[in-house]
This record gives structure tokens, sequence and C-alpha cells, in this order.
């Protein structure tokens, strides 16, 4: 493998009818084997695959680079991220355990939580290798079966997954890969055998998966997009707020759905924090993306990169100024000189009622405005239809759990932003979707409740 922007990496064949229905009969046919196993045995099968991802760290974070166009540094990131999401369900699969309660004259109940059956994973290409581990380690900790359809634009990492799955232990076909756009998506989702659908991606794909998981009476968790508010308070630490703000936008070439790209920052230090934030974005190395001091790489492909030139141009009409950045960038290396590479811009004199402001970009753009209470900015960051995470960075730490009390999104940062440990949920509100993705709460999406109840005497008729 080798960065060279517009070349193809491997050419991979769509997967049809015939092949989706021989994955999820595949799985269906593991699927029985696993689930009957102990939750110590699938505890340590998992772990065997965290282990070899884990040994296979840096070749897997090269794979996902060139797969994605994200900086070494981040993909290293993602793939410890990754490992250790197996880990941490590996520890809860022996856990899993339903309830026993008492009942009148020796009767009792009890619960039992039990696996669904063949689940289906749909990726997004910002986090291949990630997302697919974040929706197969609870799924696979509870018992299940899944296949996995990763992005048309990034095919290549998962594939890899699933062959250490198979290298860890696991039964032939628990985790099966099938490629394809919409269509093969769609066969996914009406496929009869199937018995839950968990999708990252964008708002009207989401829409599509629900209606479609609704008419077989499928649950579904959606991670869709967002638009976040990053609330800094004129106490804030200016410093650590300034890094908050970056890493709030300029992840993965700003392709990140829980980005906070509404930068509400208190008036009495806009020049200052804006004048810090413009300082440091010129900074940011842009380049080959397997070179360890770059921080920013290429966008997913041409089209995405001429939407975000497109936002960046509606902003501008619309009144917002560009205060660096925004145009393509050419690194002087020949052989990046067709990658989908841009500045990282930050916008300011931005208005509530911009499209930029409204609107998920999905790029490196950071739009700032002004506010003067903390009641008009909670006002403001909960006016919009997304709801999937917000930041606040303040020293008045009673503020600060007031205001993530009242911002209306799944997953809120005080003082940091994009940390995701696998420990804690993650899901929106709104239209960002619903449904949780690590810690605890992501077993509920993966299991389901039965109960028993167990008569000890005669049974009481009224017949």
């Amino acid at each position: 493998f080798k960065t060279c922007p517009g070349r193809v990496l491997c050419k991979v064949p769509c997967s049809g009818e015939k092949e989706v229905d021989l994955a999820v009969q595949s799985a269906k046919a593991a699927f029985k084997i696993w689930s009957q196993m102990s939750g110590m045995e699938r505890c340590r099968v998992m772990l065997e695959a965290a282990r070899i991802i884990r040994e296979q760290r840096d070749e897997i974070a090269t794979m996902e680079t060139i797969n994605n166009g994200k900086s070494i540094f981040e993909a290293r990131v993602d793939i410890d991220i990754s490992w250790q999401c197996l880990e941490y369900y590996a520890g809860l699969a022996g856990s899993l355990a339903g309830e026993h309660i008492q009942l009148p004259g020796g009767s009792f109940g009890y619960t039992r939580r039990e696996p669904l059956g063949v689940c289906v994973g749909i990726g997004a290409w910002n986090y291949p290798f990630q997302i697919a581990c974040w929706k197969s380690g609870p799924a696979l900790a509870c018992g299940n079966a899944m296949v996995f359809k990763p992005s048309p634009f990034t095919p290549i990492s998962v594939v890899r997954l699933a062959e250490i799955f198979t290298e860890a232990g696991v039964p032939k076909g628990l985790f099966n890969v099938v490629q394809g756009g919409a269509a093969t998506g769609q066969l996914l989702c009406q496929h009869p055998d199937v018995a839950k659908i968990s999708f990252t991606g964008s708002v009207p794909t989401g829409m599509k998966i629900m209606e479609m998981a609704a008419k077989g009476i499928k649950p579904v968790t959606l991670e869709l997009g967002g638009k976040s508010p990053l609330i800094i308070f004129s106490d804030a630490d200016l410093e650590n707020a300034v890094k908050g703000a970056l890493m709030a936008n300029f992840l993965t070439q700003g392709e990140v759905c829980c980005n906070g790209t509404r930068v509400f920052v208190e008036r009495k230090i806009l020049d200052t924090f804006t004048k810090e934030v413009v300082k440091r974005t010129q900074k940011i190395k842009i380049g080959d993306p397997l070179l360890e001091d770059t921080r920013m790489g290429a966008l997913i492909n041409r089209p995405h990169l001429n939407r975000v030139q497109g936002f960046i141009k509606q902003a501008k009409e619309q009144g917002a100024q560009v205060l660096c950045g925004g145009d393509l960038y050419v690194p002087d290396d020949p052989k990046l000189k067709n990658g989908y590479y841009m500045r990282p811009c930050v916008l300011g004199n931005c208005k509530d009622d911009m499209t930029c402001v409204k609107e998920e970009i999905f790029g490196p753009v950071m739009a700032i405005l002004p506010f003067d209470t903390e009641e008009e900015v909670v006002e403001r960051a909960n006016a919009t239809k997304f709801g999937l995470a917000g930041g606040v960075f303040t020293r008045d730490i009673q503020k600060a759990h007031r205001v993530v009390a009242a911002l209306k999104a799944g997953m809120c940062f005080i003082n940091n932003y994009n940390v995701s440990p696998v420990e804690l949920p993650f899901g929106g509100y709104k239209s960002s979707g619903f449904g949780r993705e690590n810690g605890r709460a992501a077993i509920e999406y993966y299991s389901q409740l039965k109960t028993v109840c167990v008569e000890m005497g005669d049974v009481e008729s009224v017949f």
C-alpha cells in the first residue's frame, strides 16, 4: 500500500440478492453455535481478537489511512479504540444475566437476556474499522451474529476485521462482510432472517432504513448526523478552549458526525479567541497522511470536496467572512497533486440563519458565533433539528453542569471534546437518531428480555 490520491486501490464486487442471502444464512448457522456458548467462552474469543488487533495496530492503521485519507496519527487512535471496544465487551460477555424475582407462596419468576439473531451493521466511511468494532463488539458479546456492510468508499479495512475474528476462533460466518451501495443495504434491511439493523450515516438514509425496518418490525439503532454546539464562556481557560475548538472541528478532515461546528463564543473574548483559533488553524500540517507530522489528510472523494467547497461559497454569499482557509490545497509532493485536499476553514460574522450554521457540512469548516448570556446561548444551541453532541468550556463547574443539563443532545463534553471512551454510551437526540453504542447501554440494543413465571402451587383458576 502507498498513498497515491486518485489511484484505484482495489475493486470489490457489489453483493446482490444471492450474496446477501448466502451471508445471512452463513451467519444464521454460526449463530446457532455462538449463541449456545457461555459468556466466558465468547469472552475468550473476543479477547483474542482484541489481542490480534492490538499487535497489528500499525499495520491496520496504515491500511485505514489509505482506505480513508485520515492521518496515520489519528488512524492509530481509531485502532486503539477498536481493540479496547472488543476488550470491554469481552469483559461484559461473561456477566450478562437476568434477574430472579420472588413471588407469593414460594412461586418465583426470572428473566433471561437472550440474543436477537443475525444483526446487520451498516457503516460510514469516516471511521470504517472503528464503527465495525463498535457494532460487532456488543452484538457478539450478547451472542448474536453480524453481517456488516462498509461504505463503498472505504471497503478495505473491515475485511481485515472479519479475518481477525476468524483467526480468533469465532464460528465460520459469524461476522460476514458484504460490499455494495444502497441496493445492497436495502437487500440486507429487507431480508426476513435479519433480526436487527444498526446504521451509522446520514439522516436521509437513516429515514429510509427505519422505513424498511418498520415493514419487518425490526429494531434499529440509528447514529446519524449533527450540527453540534460548542459553547465557550469568557471564564474558560482560553488555551484549553482553543485546543477544544480545533479538536471539535478538524479531526478526520472535519468528517465527524458529532463535531462541534457551531462555536458560540462569549462576546467579551470573541476577538481574542478568534485570533488564536485562526493562528492555530493556519499551522495545521496538511499533506501525505502517512507522514508522522501530518495532522490533516485528504477528504474522502472529489464530489464530497466539491460539496464542502460549495458550502463555503454559499456562506460568503450570505455574509459570512472567511477568516482563514477554505481554498483547495496542493501539496508540494507531485504524487499528491490530485489529492482531495483543502485548507481548514474558519468562518466569522456568522448568523444562526445561515446555511453554513444550520446544515451539516461534514468538512473542515468552523463557524464562530458571538453570544452575550447563558440563557440566550442555550436557546440558540438547541435551535436545531440535530441533537448528537454539545460542549461547554468554563471554569465555573456549576454553570458547566447546568448548561449541559439544558442541552438537547445525547453526548456532552465539559472542558474537552470528541473524546470517545468505550465505557460511555454514544448516541443522539432528535434527528441525530436513537439507540446507543458503547457502554453497558448498547447491551440493551443487541439483546432481548424473556420473562419466565414459575408457579409452585396449584393454578388459581377463575373458571
